[in-house]
């Protein structure tokens, strides 16, 4: 028997699959009416939906198709560094930059003294002119003396490897999925709690030399990512890490 709700549901998805950003969907009355459905089995649909980042709730206005998700495509492990690029025009803000102590744990990541100096930034990603990414960055500062944020700004990974003759080679990156805190939330633009994808990622040059640690928090409802994976022999039905035919796929961010 086909749930209400998972009918509703799906009714919602062909509504916005057939709009455009920004453009409204029927009322609740309307949708109820047409449905044959109670208020709350169509709320509990929607809140779904608006949880997920498909639809905008807007006070006194009605509800509205979301804006388009930013997509990344994770890709195996023989890419290069910040490909294959996501969908949107990507600029950076630089919210900080000074320097730092290492630290045991951040050492550990650099394969650095703890006592070492890092050149700490954060920066806000934006995609379309909309805040995407909070990101932290740890680099060496014997790598880059004299790094400004206009560095940052233009592309951190051109600004290595044209100002400082680093080649950034390879990444090890891990994703989770967290909340966002109210200060991360504040800057983001999004309520405090909101689903967020946490990356994790260690990245190393030519030599093998970690250049850089940088822990990034993605707007859950903005962003997502796609997996192209290559199957072994075709015998599971449901293949898992094991069964692609490369293993230590990466991601790579823009820059």
């Amino acid at each position: 028997m086909e749930l209400k709700r998972e009918r509703v549901r799906e009714h919602l998805l062909t509504v916005i699959d057939g709009r455009r950003p920004g453009d409204a969907i029927p009322s609740e009355r309307t949708l109820c009416a047409s449905l044959g459905v109670s208020r709350p089995t169509l709320r509990a649909a929607v809140d779904e939906l608006v949880a997920t980042g498909l639809l905008v709730r807007e006070h006194g206005r009605g509800m509205f198709v979301a804006p388009a998700k930013i997509t990344q495509e994770l890709v195996a492990g023989n890419h290069t560094v910040g490909a294959p690029p996501s969908r949107g025009s990507w600029t950076s803000t630089v919210l900080s930059l000074r320097t730092v102590r290492a630290g045991a744990r951040i050492g550990r990541k650099l394969k650095v003294s703890p006592a070492a100096e890092l050149a700490y930034v954060t920066r806000l990603r934006h995609a379309d002119g909309a805040p995407i990414a909070l990101e932290h960055l740890h680099v060496p500062a014997e790598l880059v003396p004299g790094l400004t944020a206009a560095d940052m700004e233009d592309g951190f990974y051109t600004h290595l490897r044209e100002k400082r003759g680093i080649r950034p080679a390879h990444a090890v990156q891990s994703i989770e999925p967290t909340v966002l805190s109210e200060e991360e939330a504040a800057v983001l633009d999004v309520p405090v709690l909101s689903p967020a994808l946490l990356f994790d990622r260690i990245t190393s040059g030519t030599d093998g030399r970690p250049v850089e640690y940088v822990r990034s928090l993605y707007r859950g409802d903005r962003y997502r990512i796609v997996t192209r994976l290559a199957l072994g022999d075709g015998t599971s039905d449901h293949p898992g890490p094991g069964d692609v035919s490369r293993s230590g796929a990466w991601w790579g961010t823009v820059e």
